[in-house]
């Protein structure tokens, strides 16, 4: 299915449905696609927001975690959405990290997917190879347990995007933002009820960071899916969305999605 994107101001975002708004951010490499299984079923039961990331808009002064952030806190600012239940995969998990530090008194739950903040392999000290579309290839095979999920569609948008000089000074800028910024025992400052999900066969954030998480973030939970990636949304779709269920369950919205078992 095909969503409306909106624009408000200088902010470009999916909104559908009705309910306590569940806001997704995407990774470095993610699109409004990686999300398109999770938005079906939760539309139905929550508000789903997926803001744009300004991933190569911002000055190069702001191309950081903590520009990323600022970004999302003044989008939530100006949507005066309240009772956040906020989702980030990857890089996205880390700017969702940092606003719920900084900012949570909008925030009523936090969930992570194959996110940044502690520990992450990057795509290799070689990466970006421009011009290699095979290098690409196998590069964003590795996002997955099944190296089939890595379609043409997607490693052709992550070609044209290091084939774009400025975009890959950008994306090494965000990558070694992220790296410095690891939050490590701050994350036990954390109040809100905190869902993990990370695939078992991860191999850039493999699932002892999981663990980590878990350890740091005082009330939070671990679930992990077998045969499943980075992206567990997109890799291991019906399994993700059923634990997440399970979890926005114990806030008082009853899933009535017909398709959920």
């Amino acid at each position: 299915m095909q969503y409306e994107i909106k624009q408000t101001g200088k902010f470009r975002y999916i909104e559908e449905g009705n309910g306590e708004p569940l806001m997704l951010l995407h990774g470095l490499f993610g699109a409004l696609s990686n999300f398109k299984d999770l938005i079906e079923h939760f539309r139905h039961t929550h508000r789903v927001v997926v803001p744009m990331l300004p991933l190569f808009e911002l000055d190069l002064l702001h191309t950081s975690v903590g520009g990323l952030e600022k970004f999302v806190h003044k989008f939530i600012e100006l949507k005066d959405y309240k009772n956040i239940h906020l989702l980030g995969n990857s890089l996205g998990g880390h700017v969702a990290l940092v606003h719920l530090l900084k900012h949570p008194g909008r925030i009523k739950s936090l969930i992570l997917t194959g996110s940044s903040g502690l520990f992450e392999n990057g795509m290799g000290d070689t990466y970006p190879k421009r011009g290699d579309y095979d290098y690409i290839r196998k590069k964003t095979e590795m996002t997955f347990f099944d190296p089939a999920m890595a379609s043409k569609e997607l490693v052709d948008e992550v070609y044209e995007i290091v084939n774009q000089r400025t975009k890959v000074i950008k994306i090494i800028a965000l990558a070694k933002s992220a790296i410095r910024n690891n939050l490590g025992e701050e994350l036990k400052a954390i109040q809100s009820p905190t869902l993990l999900v990370w695939g078992n066969n991860d191999t850039i954030t493999p699932p002892f960071v999981g663990k980590e998480f878990e350890r740091l973030i005082p009330n939070s939970e671990l679930h992990f899916i077998d045969r499943c990636g980075h992206a567990p949304m997109m890799e291991q779709p019906e399994a993700f969305n059923q634990i997440l269920s399970n979890f926005l369950s114990r806030f008082g919205v009853k899933d009535n999605n017909p398709s959920t078992p």
